[in-house]
């Protein structure tokens, strides 16, 4: 079996975690998305496995990768936030899929699992085997299957983030201890605030009717409180005086993305925002998604964009240069070259 003997992060970081409170699911009960209220889907670039660790850990090496055990339990609210809030960040979740095979398993699970040593188990033994109190737990693991970093509980995603760099940058085998690589970091916190800005759209969200009275296309930015990227967004790209002038052609509102708050969508629907960023497929944050007059969606941003980026699709879609010119990619090198005609640099990562 795989010893988690290990550097731990508790040792590193100093954070308050217990164990869920969440229900033991009965041995024998049969738990799927549709059957168990308590489910949270996992993302869908997570490893299928047969959960035999020597394979997995050969597989993910002759990949270029690692492998992280993921264990969680139905029900657990934590778990639901590490896949929310921290594989919802998209460099968060860019660091996992490139440097990781990640596989769950359930605490309670009775699937077969193989250990390092060739021990058949089941998922509960195996767990237990470990030492697993708490879900979320995370074992990240060398090409030797050795624990190089183990994360119990739930930490928050710059914390997390630092925690998935260090194991993917294989900094352990250069003999640094990941406290002194995550004081290195120098790791901020997400602010933990949902951004409102003067002049937006302010709840209740009447989309609809603000379409029936206004010729200005919307932009609804879908983020979430703990969201640096989201923080990055309006602390800093928003308030820049062009991209804010560019700003004044739209309707803008900001809504989050996981609330269970009701919205009055475009189309004049009344749905849980929640459930609308789901049938959107809203799945990073933050996302904007571009309206026009009609409340039909003509564009939409979900990657991690600097200032140039930003400003740029807000001009695609307030000019109406989506109408004449399909590719945003080629529209924006369009403006790229007429910028750099007028001898005016610009720098893409500002």
């Amino acid at each position: 079996m795989i010893m988690p003997t290990a550097v731990l992060l508790g040792a590193a970081l100093v954070a308050g975690l217990g164990p869920d409170q969440a229900r033991a699911a009965d041995d024998t009960e049969v738990l799927t998305e549709l059957e168990n209220p308590g489910y949270h889907a996992q993302p869908d670039w997570f490893k299928i496995s047969f959960i035999d660790i020597r394979e997995d850990v050969a597989e993910a090496a002759g990949a270029g990768k690692r492998v992280m055990l993921y264990f969680y339990q139905d029900g657990c609210p934590y778990c639901e936030r590490l896949l929310r809030e921290n594989f919802g960040d998209r460099e968060i979740s860019r660091t996992a899929r490139e440097g990781f095979d990640v596989i769950a398993i359930n605490i309670w699970g009775d699937r077969e699992v193989t250990g390092i040593d060739g021990e058949e188990t089941t998922e509960k033994r195996f767990a237990a085997a470990l030492g697993v109190q708490y879900t979320p737990t995370l074992l990240l693991l060398d090409e030797a299957a050795r624990t190089v970093l183990r994360i119990d509980g739930y930490y928050p995603p710059h914390q997390f983030y630092a925690g998935l760099r260090y194991v993917a940058l294989k900094r352990e085998q250069a003999g640094e201890l990941f406290r002194d690589f995550y004081r290195r970091q120098d790791a901020q916190a997400a602010s933990g605030m949902l951004h409102q800005e003067s002049g937006f759209l302010q709840p209740p969200l009447k989309l609809a009717d603000n379409r029936a009275v206004s010729p200005r296309p919307l932009v609804v930015m879908f983020e979430q409180p703990v969201c640096a990227a989201c923080d990055e967004l309006h602390q800093d790209i928003l308030r820049r005086e062009p991209i804010a002038l560019s700003l004044t052609n739209l309707d803008a509102t900001v809504v989050d993305a996981y609330s269970s708050g009701t919205i009055q969508t475009p189309d004049g629907r009344e749905l849980p925002i929640r459930d609308w960023a789901a049938e959107l497929g809203i799945d990073y944050t933050p996302s904007l998604v571009f309206f026009d007059q009609a409340g039909n969606e003509v564009f939409r941003t979900e990657a991690y964009l600097k200032g140039f980026h930003i400003h740029g699709a807000l001009d695609y879609v307030a000019t109406g240069g989506y109408r004449v010119q399909p590719s945003f990619q080629r529209w924006l090198q369009h403006r790229t070259d007429a910028l750099h005609a007028r001898g005016m640099d610009y720098d893409l990562m500002r």
